[in-house]
């Protein structure tokens, strides 16, 4: 199992690589192009609507993505063929979305007013993505649990490519303004889903020999111990547990990526939009490689809770070694790019009337190494099936970062975020790695 599932996992990450990280570049170039194109008043109210949608998936739609990659992956290792978790993973979507849908209509007056400024646009670009997300994020979830990362990787392919034309539509004069711009949020996902039809075509991956089959199947009934993806009859309770802790996680997660511009925002007043936006667009230096690092999150849970059913710690450790080194040389030579050139690139990129600091931006690329660690050592961590420990490290760090930005007032607001992200996330992967060490 190790050499045929080694082999998988590479290709599956190499595969998804390639068309996140062409997804990342697309998406540095939508905000690019906004950022020149709006004002600094607007481009704020875009980077604030892209929060609070992103936030909102995120944290609602995730922990059914990763529930189902899980599942499936185990139980096609099994030979399971029925389709009841995907029964329960689609009511446990269409329920999250009714939720949102019920309370973002119930709460229209503050989120128009207070946070878009008055834009009935900006809210039901909100409403509309946030729901075209649901469907999304199942697809992707189906897609890596089965092992099709060519079409997961067309997917949020597809979706960068379509939002992207709207901004460049703005650039060149075919339409104008920030309507037109938010619209693309609205468009990505609803564009994305023509793959998911090919998906639909073919259910399953094809499958392997029987004998491979037979010896995963009983190697996974001795190890996996009454795991919830493991039983024949997949229910609710099966994945509940799971699902609410990895929503914790996810919320905790956003809170790291979002909480900073928003926050600046809310303690700025009505002038706060400007400086957000300029906020948000330091962060991307944490935020665009995450888009990368989507290839490895997807591919390295399926692949670790086999080695982990099949006791193969071994292999278990040297996945995880291997990925901790590769991000602590990728961080040191983002870090030092950022030392030498990082001013020059972000004024040339986003431009504006702020100044970026070189001291502030280096913080934030050692900060993104470090959550990539603990993003690495939480997929090992759901692999081990220590979700609900892991849980409380995720919301302990995001708490800590949140009381940093509300409770110290520094002068400059953009290195108060810069600080407290970099020490929120050294506290994080520390406690993550002490939880990983215990096994």
């Amino acid at each position: 199992m190790t050499g045929p599932q080694a082999d998988g996992y590479g290709r599956g990450a190499a595969i998804l690589s390639v068309g996140i990280g062409v997804t990342g570049l697309i998406t540095y170039a939508y905000f690019s192009l906004a950022s020149h194109t709006l004002s600094e008043e607007d481009y704020g109210g875009i980077t604030l609507l892209w929060s609070a949608v992103f936030i909102t998936v995120s944290v609602l739609y995730r922990p059914v993505e990763q529930l189902l990659s899980r599942t499936i992956a185990d139980r096609d290792a099994r030979g399971y063929k029925g389709r009841d978790h995907l029964r329960v993973a689609g009511t446990i979507q269409l329920a999250l979305g009714a939720v949102f849908a019920v309370a973002a209509l119930a709460l229209r007056g503050p989120i128009e007013d207070e946070l878009f400024g008055g834009s009935s646009t900006l809210y039901w670009v909100l409403i509309v993505a946030v729901l075209a997300y649901a469907v999304s994020y199942f697809a992707r979830g189906f897609l890596a649990g089965s092992h099709r990362f060519g079409l997961y990787g067309g997917l949020v392919l597809m979706e960068a490519s379509s939002r992207v034309l709207f901004a460049l539509a703005v650039a060149v004069g075919i339409a104008s303004g920030q309507s037109v711009v938010a619209l693309g949020m609205v468009a990505a996902p609803i564009v994305s889903l023509a793959v998911v039809p090919f998906a639909l075509g073919r259910v399953a991956p094809a499958g392997r020999p029987p004998e491979v089959e037979a010896a995963n199947a009983r190697a996974l009934d001795e190890a996996s111990a009454g795991e919830p993806a493991g039983e024949p009859e997949f229910t609710l309770s099966h994945g509940s547990g799971f699902a609410v802790a990895v929503l914790l996680i996810m919320l905790a997660e956003q809170t790291f990526l979002n909480a900073g511009p928003l926050l600046v925002k809310a303690r700025e007043g009505a002038g706060g939009a400007a400086l957000a936006g300029f906020t948000f667009n330091v962060l991307l230096i944490a935020r665009a490689p995450l888009q990368l690092f989507q290839a490895v999150q997807t591919s390295i849970l399926p692949h670790l809770t086999r080695l982990r059913a099949g006791g193969e710690s071994d292999p278990f450790r040297r996945t995880v070694n291997v990925t901790l080194m590769a991000i602590a040389l990728f961080a040191t030579g983002v870090a030092l790019v950022m030392a030498a050139v990082g001013p020059s690139v972000m004024d040339l990129v986003f431009g504006g009337d702020f100044s970026y600091d070189r001291g502030g931006l280096v913080l934030i690329s050692l900060g993104m190494g470090l959550y990539l660690v603990a993003a690495t050592l939480n997929q090992a961590l759901l692999a081990r099936a220590r979700a609900r420990a892991t849980c409380v490290c995720w919301l302990a760090a995001a708490g800590l970062f949140v009381a940093f930005l509300l409770v110290l007032d520094f002068d400059d607001r953009v290195l108060q975020v810069e600080a407290g992200y970099v020490g929120a996330a050294l506290v994080l992967s520390g406690s993550l790695y002490a939880l990983y060490r215990q096994q």
